[in-house]
């Protein structure tokens, strides 16, 4: 068993300080559940939509190097309370900027994703190498940060490269996106409003443009692939759109074990089972596989583009 725990919170932009300190107030409630692992959303020290109306010179002033004082600072709450932190953030490395996540683990290794499918800004780059670890649980963790896990070949390259869990942290809900009949913007008064109207801001974040959306296609990648997610999120105002939490932990049957309801800072936690990883269905499709057959996957037709390109066509 894993005592594992999600978070969703409303970053402040810029507010590095504020933003660590919402980290280790919910890192130490968690180590004071008996948690051993605990996700923290995507850019979640330093606030996320702003960036995408910031310059380069903004950017590359707020990143921090793999081992900065922003890592640094999460690795030693993470050896201080015997807890594994992720946490998402701004790096900078050889001159490129990523939008990364930080797994910090009691140990103190660190292991640093760079999100592969990076659209934010033109000034940041994506990653170029998934990210898999062994762990002191003796359980192996994969990270893909939100639009990552929208592309089902990532995380099935994750499950074949031994990941029984993936942290997914996220910042959505309430995007705009151009599909008909996907997300679409929730109104900044809803989350400002929330405490004199809270049925509306509720109903906003379970509906079609949150939790709706999430269940359409989040619990199939744990089913399909037989790995636990655990899924992190913002919540409340990001600039000029509105983040609905959802923070859950889904278990490799495509199940919720866990997940908030609240429309505020939120925790859950889950007791994970990892004796479900080698039965569950996932696991039984993977091997089961032909990949003699899937040359198609790998096979350029022209019309890819970048990531970038693809989310705001």
């Amino acid at each position: 068993m894993l005592r594992a725990a999600t978070v969703q919170f409303e970053p402040r932009p810029g507010a590095k300080e504020y933003n660590l300190a919402r980290v280790e107030h919910f890192a130490r409630a968690a180590a004071a559940d008996g948690v051993q692992l605990v996700a923290f959303p995507e850019m979640c020290l330093l606030g996320y939509w702003h960036l995408t109306k910031r310059d380069a010179a903004y950017l590359h002033e707020a990143a921090e190097p793999d081992d900065g004082p922003s890592i640094a600072r999460i690795s030693a709450l993470a050896a201080e309370l015997h807890l594994g932190i992720g946490v998402g953030l701004l790096t900078e490395r050889d001159g490129w900027l990523f939008n990364a996540y930080a797994v910090c683990l009691p140990d103190g290794t660190v292991h640093v994703h760079r999100k592969l499918h990076a659209f934010e800004h033109e000034a940041i780059s994506s990653g170029s190498r998934y990210t898999v670890f062994d762990t002191p649980w003796d359980v192996r963790v994969g990270v893909l940060i939100c639009y990552d896990n929208n592309l089902i070949e990532n995380v099935r390259a994750t499950a074949l490269l031994g990941a029984e869990i993936l942290l997914a942290p996220h910042q959505t809900g309430g995007t705009n996106s151009v599909s008909p009949h996907g997300m679409k913007p929730i109104p900044l008064s809803v989350w400002e409003n929330r405490h004199a109207d809270p049925a509306t801001a509720q109903d906003a974040f379970r509906g079609p443009n949150g939790r709706e959306w999430l269940l359409r296609w989040l619990p199939s990648r744990a089913h399909d692939n037989g790995l636990f997610v655990i899924f992190s999120n913002g919540v409340g105002r990001d600039d000029d759109e509105v983040r609905t939490g959802n923070a859950m932990i889904i278990d490799p049957y495509g199940r919720i074990l866990a997940e908030s309801w609240a429309t505020a800072d939120a925790m859950v936690t889950a007791d994970l089972d990892l004796d479900l990883v080698p039965t569950s269905t996932g696991r039984r499709w993977l091997r089961a596989r032909r990949p003699e057959l899937y040359r198609p996957l790998i096979t350029k037709y022209g019309d890819e583009v970048d990531a970038r390109t693809a989310r705001f066509s």
